[in-house]
This record gives C-alpha cells, structure tokens and sequence, in this order.
C-alpha cells in the first residue's frame, strides 16, 4: 500500500538531516604541488584507501611558479600543506617561517639526507629527481650530431641550435640544473667556472622553457635533438616509444627532492597531519618507486628501466640550505644573462 505523502516527506527529510553530518564531515584539504598532472591520481586515491573522509584539492603548476605563488602569499596563506615541491623550495619558506614543524609516525624510516635536520623537521622527501638529457636518435642521425657522454660536450659547436632546458626561474629542474653546474665547476658571485659553463651552453640553446617535461617532450618529438630533462619523464617518453635515448652526463647530476610540509596557519591541521602520515609511508613510497628511482625510505623503489644501477652516486653533492639562501641572487644572474631565449610566457 503506498505511503501517505505527508509520511513519505516526513520520511526523506529525516533521511536528509541523517544523511547531513556524515557529509558535513570530509575535509576540503587545499594542497599546493608541482608533481605531474599524470602522477597525481594514483597518490590521491592511494591516501584515500586510508582517509576516506580527506578531499584533496590540488593546485599545480611548475615548481618555480608554485614556490612564487606561496611566498606571494605569506601575508594571507591559502595552502594547508605542500606536496610534491622541491626542498630547495620548503627550505626557502621555512626561512620565511611559513612551515609548520611535524614529526610523521614514518619519519624514522626516511635517510637523514632526505630530509630537514631539525627535530621536528619542517619538510621531509618523498622521493629524488634528478637529471636526464633526452637524445633523439633518429634526428640526431639525420643532422650527423654525436650523442653526449658529459655536460661539457654539450659545448661543442655540432648542437649550435639544438637543445632545450629549463627555465630555472620557473622549473625545479632548470633550477637543479644551474645549482650542479656552480657546485660542479664554482659560482664566485658570476664569475666562476659554472657561469663560465652556462655562458657557453646558451650559444647552444635554442630555447628555455617553463617545464621540467617541456625539454624531454620536444626532444621526443623531433623539434630538437636534446632535452635537458629529468628521468620520470624520459622513461615515460621512452616507454610510450619515442625514439630517444637517455643520458646521465659523466660529471654528476643536478637534483632535488620532492617533499612535503604543513602550511603554518592552517585551519585543518588534523587533516594535514594525516596526510603527512601517509606521504611518509611505505604504502606511499612504493607509489613513488613506480616514478623514481629513489626515494625517501631506502630499499622501496624497483630498478627503473634505462636508469643506471650507480644513478644514487652520480647524484652532485646538494645543500638545500645553501641554495635556498643563493636562489635570488643566482636566479637574478641567470635572468639578466641568458632569459632572452625563455619562451613567453602564457
């Protein structure tokens, strides 16, 4: 028999206040990041298996842009954490005291060298990526270009015109690019041995770009024989059959890791700590193994394909520190000297 219709109203809104709080419950947690938009999913859903009631909302944009974005903001914070930035970035907010200090319940498990020294550290690693020329072999035949062995053979006048990198204004990896060089071959204030290097590399460059994955994708797709990249998107480029080969020059590699830390002044810090918990889990790094070749907790990442077995020892000798106090001075150089051939700007 069908159910009065003053019943059945009564009925669905008893539902509906029933229904309420456990909607009312998710958090909204606004996390600013530089990941790829291709990785972002799989961390999304694998916090989600153990923090249903979490919604991430991401902003993404290249590193040197989100770090711009946050430091524009340090008067009206908008963040409730940081995922997936570069270290030589936290270590620059935390000098601005924009970081909230938090011990995760998996910290003990991530190498000292991947992580802020202060106890309760203000970021942690997730995982190292470092850098990776991407070399298209079937243009490099066409053209009679030799393939690279060292940085340094990317001075020869046979690539006049041929490589791309990134802008390191906007790019963590055009950054960790610039910091190698002067750890590698000396800064002196601009006039040492690293500036001297890129001073010769830009006669070569036909173009900065704003991306990381910029250089890797061009390179795969013929418009220039080398991509100053990094390895996540050389392996992806290689295996979806792109005709390169990948590189890890002879001197040493330029790196960085991605990390993540709290926003000072966040409104949902109980949500930010779980997902602080989970970043720093097993469960997590096995998701970032699947990308790098390193990551935070030693032991997790299978052997990626193309990576070199040595690729942790190649890595230079990195002081986030040091290259978040020098990241104005050394990004105001670089700009004057070489940002004529950055592509525009969107």
């Amino acid at each position: 028999m069908p159910m009065p219709r003053r019943l059945a109203l009564a009925a669905a809104a008893l539902l509906t206040l029933a229904a309420g709080p456990a909607l009312a419950q998710k958090t909204q947690l606004l996390v600013y990041t530089a990941l790829e938009t291709d990785q972002l999913k799989a961390y999304q859903e694998g916090f989600n298996k153990v923090n249903p009631d979490i919604d991430i909302k991401w902003v993404r944009d290249s590193t040197g842009v989100i770090t711009a974005k946050l430091l524009a903001e340090k008067a009206n914070p908008q963040a409730d954490a940081v995922m997936g930035v570069a270290a030589s970035s936290l270590a620059l907010l935390d000098k601005n005291g924009m970081l909230e200090p938090f011990r995760p319940i998996n910290l003990d498990a991530i190498m000292s060298q991947y992580r802020d020294k202060k106890n309760p550290p203000a970021w942690f690693g997730m995982n190292v990526w470092g850098a990776t020329i991407c070399f298209n072999t079937v243009e490099a035949a066409k053209k009679n270009i030799p393939k690279p062995e060292t940085w340094k053979d990317l001075l020869k006048p046979a690539y006049k015109g041929q490589i791309v990198m990134p802008n390191p204004a906007s790019s963590g990896t055009g950054f960790f690019d610039v910091t190698a060089w002067l750890t590698l071959w000396g800064d002196d204030n601009g006039k040492g041995g690293g500036w001297k290097y890129m001073d010769g590399l830009h006669e070569n460059i036909g173009q900065y770009t704003h991306s990381g994955s910029k250089p890797c994708n061009m390179a795969a797709a013929g418009e220039y024989v080398v991509g100053i990249s990094f390895e996540y998107r050389a392996n992806a480029n290689k295996a979806k059959g792109a005709p390169i080969d990948l590189v890890f020059p002879k001197e040493g590699l330029g790196w960085d890791l991605e990390a993540f830390a709290i926003h000072k002044g966040t409104k949902k810090l109980d949500a930010a700590k779980k997902l602080a918990d989970w970043a720093s889990s097993k469960d997590a790094m096995l998701l970032y193994g699947k990308n790098f070749a390193i990551t935070a907790q030693p032991g997790v990442a299978a052997p990626l394909a193309n990576v070199p077995k040595d690729y942790e020892a190649r890595l230079v000798k990195m002081d986030f520190t040091v290259a978040a106090d020098s990241r104005e001075r050394v990004l105001a150089e670089w700009t004057k000297r070489y940002n004529a051939k950055s592509e525009p700007r969107k």
